[in-house]
């Protein structure tokens, strides 16, 4: 089953991206929200293309970082603001799951949003700490087997895209560990090689700070097939769980009653920036794959991992915790 899921933080990646001042415009303003801490893959991914998009739009765009409740605070701002495309969101395939776990957050996932950009899309990687006795996945698997409910992963918070990822990988591989839920992956990926966790999934571009780091060990990549970022790393399918696919999508929302020439609008400016080299290469350093939709087409990939999201929190057990 191939998964589309969402979202950590890219340290690696800021040398090349632009700073998170405005991108100056008319006067008219812009603003992506984040709703995760700052710092995360998904501000990181906004910067990429912020100032080109206010260049485009001839607008200023800024970014905001608005955390928490896994990115519920955020999400439901966005619901409720304004519906003039002046707030936008930028989602990721977890922005259904806190609704599938049924937490009741305070917006309806589908209802008050309207899609209006794809962005693109990314796969992870499962990192487990060098002192554990396993090598890849067939090893890790296994003495996580044999130590059931010893051992803990971590993650960017409860239905964040890296808990999900790891709990649809304790699922497949019948194994199982407690989850310990952090205010980022990175937070989550340090204590992995502190010790103080024994695995945690990360986006494949956050890895390139603990590549060469002899406290950990890259052992398996989400996507079907090898990460062109990491080829010498094989795909968890390939090295112990086959069937194993987890993938994601990176896209921009708008509150619901935002007009259609509106949405038009930032969709057709938005895929003239991803069509640009410039952006295709702070993209693929970040590990996503630019997907240019038209709104018909990212609706349908919107709606599609609705009824994905909610089968893989049920076959998973995820709940609020």
């Amino acid at each position: 089953m191939k998964l589309r899921f969402a979202a950590m933080t890219l340290a690696a990646a800021a040398a090349i991206l632009p700073a998170a001042a405005p991108a100056q415009g008319s006067g008219a303003l812009t603003r992506i929200e984040v709703p995760f801490a700052a710092g995360g893959a998904r501000e990181l991914l906004a910067r990429t293309f912020y100032q080109e998009l206010g260049q485009e739009l001839g607008e200023t765009v800024i970014i905001e970082n608005r955390p928490g409740a896994g990115g519920a605070i955020g999400t439901a701002y966005v619901a409720h603001a304004e519906p003039d495309g002046k707030t936008l969101l930028m989602a990721a395939s977890s922005h259904f799951v806190t609704a599938a776990m049924g937490m009741k957050p305070a917006y309806d996932p589908v209802r008050e949003f309207a899609p209006v950009a794809n962005i693109g899309t990314q796969n992870y990687v499962l990192m487990i700490n060098a002192r554990l006795p396993a090598r890849d996945v067939k090893e890790f698997v296994a003495y996580a087997r044999k130590h059931p409910g010893e051992l803990n992963y971590g993650s960017a918070g409860v239905g964040s895209s890296t808990h999900l990822a790891m709990a649809y990988f304790t699922t497949v591989a019948g194994i199982e560990m407690l989850h310990v839920p952090y205010k980022s992956t990175q937070e989550a990926a340090n204590d992995v090689v502190a010790g103080r966790l024994q695995a945690v999934i990360v986006p494949n571009a956050g890895v390139g700070a603990y590549a060469q780091d002899a406290r950990l060990r890259l052992i398996g990549v989400t996507s079907k097939k090898r990460s062109a970022l990491l080829p010498s790393v094989p795909t968890i399918a390939e090295s112990g769980l086959p069937g194993y696919v987890f993938e994601s999508w990176f896209g921009l929302l708008a509150p619901a009653a935002t007009p259609k020439d509106v949405v038009a609008r930032i969709n057709a400016a938005t895929n003239k920036i991803l069509a640009s080299p410039a952006i295709k290469e702070r993209l693929a350093t970040q590990g996503v794959l630019p997907d240019p939709q038209s709104v018909e087409g990212f609706t349908r990939i919107f709606l599609a991992d609705r009824d994905l999201m909610a089968k893989v929190v049920k076959d998973s057990g995820i709940s609020k915790e």
